[in-house]
């Protein structure tokens, strides 16, 4: 059979049996060993697939994910979640919709020390949404912005999506770490923008939580100590080059792991800290493994090759065809897992995208953000069902209402960051510079 064909085949049997219920990591492994073998026949081809794992497992880069993971789990602990949402409540609580507004800044927060989207909406279901529904906010404003505010987790690092991303397509971990930082920002802002404004237009969604001394607002400020450092020592590291992203990542699972201690962690917690990294962090390493198998498969059947001439072929603006593709991913999303999309588009769609001249890192990024985009939107929606798990007496139907106004700005700033590629380009090239 030609190799070409056999990609093709191999494609569309992986995304069957994805769309059937198959876990991604089995389906990828066995049509990639499956088409492999077809290629090159059965010793060579078997020999190739069961080095896979040992050789990527030895992956320096790989090992940054289990630090990242972890500083998320003991962050939980440590109290960071309630305490940044009490000092952005104290902090911008007077703003209409304030508690809201709160929620995003807290969240942005947290996903600074989580990395985690799932983990941070359910997080501030608990802590978030009970308080805004006390001070008579809409539950479909409530349950939207918890949603939509831990999809800014996918971003702002430390990300385990950007991590991935980096290793798929051998780029700099630290680069890509420090371009979700603006982004991640500018997403909140605008996140913040859009609630400001339907409050003041109908103060009934969100009204104004005020009365706060200097006092209060200065003493909520200790509290989100924790958040500044880990911060501050990934990006220092990062941009300084004192230490690498797998470096930065255990100093600051160790800083929260202190503040977790200082806290009250009890001994069972630390535990169930460190069971929930491992069992995350092999989930992650499988679905690497089973798709780097289907990664190279692809390699052998020309098809990433095919597809890129393909691309670069179409008589259309390079703009256009990366909206066309961001369109893909869009209607992908709705019925697959986030790392799952990632392993199987960008074997096929980065060498088309990198054919067409555009940064790396760039495209990165703009995926990412279409990965917090699936995590809000109809069926799968994964953020949504969170809330709706942790919340149900708010009907997942209302959930899905809410976010609709953070869809759009989702919308708007993939759009704001294709015509401002600079966004997300300044701060990397810094580091490069």
């Amino acid at each position: 059979m030609d190799p070409l064909l056999s990609g093709l085949i191999g494609m569309g049997f992986l995304v069957l049996m994805v769309f059937l219920g198959v876990r991604v990591y089995i389906a990828a492994t066995v049509v990639g060993m499956l088409g492999i073998v077809s290629i090159i026949g059965w010793d060579a081809g078997t020999g190739i697939v069961g080095t896979i794992p040992h050789s990527k497992s030895t992956l320096y880069s790989l090992s940054v994910l289990p630090m990242f993971i972890l500083i998320g789990y003991l962050a939980f602990h440590a109290g960071i979640t309630t305490a940044a949402f009490d000092a952005a409540k104290k902090w911008v609580g007077w703003l209409p919709g304030g508690l809201a507004v709160a929620t995003v800044f807290a969240a942005a927060g947290f996903a600074a020390v989580s990395g985690a989207s799932t983990a941070t909406a359910a997080v501030f279901s608990r802590v978030a949404i009970p308080e805004m529904l006390a001070h008579g906010y809409d539950r479909r404003l409530a349950a939207g912005v918890v949603a939509a505010g831990g999809t800014l987790a996918s971003l702002i690092p430390p990300s385990a999506i950007l991590v991935i991303y980096a290793i798929i397509v051998e780029e700099s971990v630290g680069a890509l770490l420090l371009a979700g930082f603006i982004p991640g920002i500018v997403s909140a802002l605008i996140y913040a923008a859009i609630i400001v404004g339907r409050a003041s237009m109908n103060p009934k969604l969100g009204p104004p939580v005020g009365g706060f001394t200097m006092g209060e607002k200065m003493k909520s400020l200790p509290g989100t100590l924790p958040i500044v450092a880990v911060i501050g020592i990934i990006f220092s590291a990062i941009y300084g080059g004192w230490a690498t992203p797998t470096e930065a990542g255990a100093l600051g699972a160790f800083v929260v792991l202190v503040l977790a201690l200082l806290h009250g962690m009890r001994t069972k917690a630390l535990k169930d800290a460190l069971f929930e990294t491992a069992k995350l962090t092999v989930m992650i390493f499988s679905i690497i493994w089973g798709v780097l198998v289907f990664v190279r498969f692809l390699g052998f059947s020309g098809l990433p090759e095919a597809f890129a001439e393909w691309i670069l072929g179409l008589p259309l603006p390079p703009t256009l065809i990366i909206v066309l593709i961001l369109c893909g991913y869009a209607i992908l999303g709705m019925f697959m897992d986030a790392i799952g999309m990632l392993l199987l588009t960008l074997p096929v769609v980065y060498p088309a995208v990198i054919g067409l001249g555009y940064d790396p890192i760039w495209f990165g990024i703009i995926v990412v953000k279409m990965v917090e985009i699936c995590l809000i939107t109809p069926p799968i929606g994964l953020n949504c069902y969170v809330v709706n798990g942790v919340r149900p007496d708010i009907p997942l139907v209302d959930v899905f209402r809410g976010i609709g106004p953070f869809f759009i700005a989702d919308v708007a700033t993939v759009a704001l960051f294709i015509a401002f590629p600079s966004l997300i380009l300044w701060l990397p090239q810094q580091m490069l510079n």
